[in-house]
């Protein structure tokens, strides 16, 4: 963003910058949990959780993405340093169960999961509504594709 743009913004950049870091920290931790759970979901049609798994893992992925790209905009960086993602994120990083055949267990905490991000982007939507109307295009869009996501995996756990 260039002077002008970053002028409009009507609360702080400071504030703005670090709720977005701790939501792309979030996204990195996203990211690795499901990538991993992806690689050691075992039982029956693990094949599809598996599939499930990696495509959300690229959605992550390109959250964060997204996320980074808007920081540096704002004038600021994200989270250089892998080992400071869960000490920034918003949440802790949920462990992946022991039996990798817990099914409903992996799609609990998928779902867990995604209930948080939809938590983090609507106050971030809120926040930004009438005063950032860049940040509130990407936060809604993001919080849109994680509702998605949780709905997707509540309807595996009714089955």
């Amino acid at each position: 963003m260039g002077k002008q743009a970053r002028a409009i913004v009507d609360l702080s950049l400071k504030e703005l910058v670090k709720d977005l870091n701790k939501a792309y920290a979030d996204e990195w931790l996203a990211y690795y949990l499901y990538w991993y759970l992806a690689q050691i979901v075992s039982g029956k049609a693990y094949e599809d959780i598996q599939e499930m798994l990696n495509k959300l893992a690229k959605d992550e992925l390109e959250h964060a993405t997204e996320l980074a790209d808007l920081i540096i905009k704002l004038g600021d960086v994200p989270t250089a340093n892998p080992m400071d993602l869960e000490k920034n994120a918003n949440a802790p990083y949920l462990m992946p169960p022991k039996n990798t055949a817990d099914i409903n267990r992996i799609i609990r905490i998928v779902a867990e999961a995604e209930a948080g991000a939809i938590e983090v982007y609507n106050k971030i939507a809120k926040k930004t509504l009438g005063k950032d109307h860049v940040t509130y295009q990407l936060v809604t869009h993001i919080l849109s594709e994680e509702v998605t996501h949780e709905e997707m995996f509540e309807n595996l756990l009714e089955r």
